[in-house]
């Protein structure tokens, strides 16, 4: 089979639509609404559906991983943020090193967890 894929774009859900829309647009992505219970979330040619919709046993199992150049600058942009102190639920869990790269986590405020790291080069 033989394809030309352009992106991948999965579904996550949100237990407040609206916390989640806004906890997303202060990370620095672009919103584009698709109607009253979902947006896509996009930036720099990726992006991720947000649902209003909220299954706990699927939220709580949903982990992301976003590939950054750079997880010490991200890491760095992230903290100044400082989004535990704004959304309930977020978490920050600090960057550890491991045998394929780097990386730190974000817990957003509906539970799904960002692996956000950096692979070895």
């Amino acid at each position: 089979m033989k394809h030309s894929p352009r992106s991948i774009r999965p579904f996550i859900g949100a237990k407040d639509f609206e916390v989640s829309r806004n906890f997303y647009l202060d990370l620095g992505f672009e919103e584009v609404p698709l109607g009253p219970s979902m947006s896509y979330f996009k930036t720099d040619g990726i992006g991720f559906y947000l649902q209003n919709a909220y299954v706990k046993d699927w939220v709580d199992n949903t982990m992301l991983f976003l590939e950054v150049d750079d997880v010490d600058r991200y890491w760095n942009e992230l903290s100044a943020l400082d989004l535990p102190a704004k959304y309930d639920q977020v978490r920050l869990v600090p960057i550890r090193k491991l045998d394929w790269g780097r990386e730190c986590f974000l817990h957003d405020p509906s539970g799904i967890l960002w692996h956000i790291g950096e692979f070895t080069k």
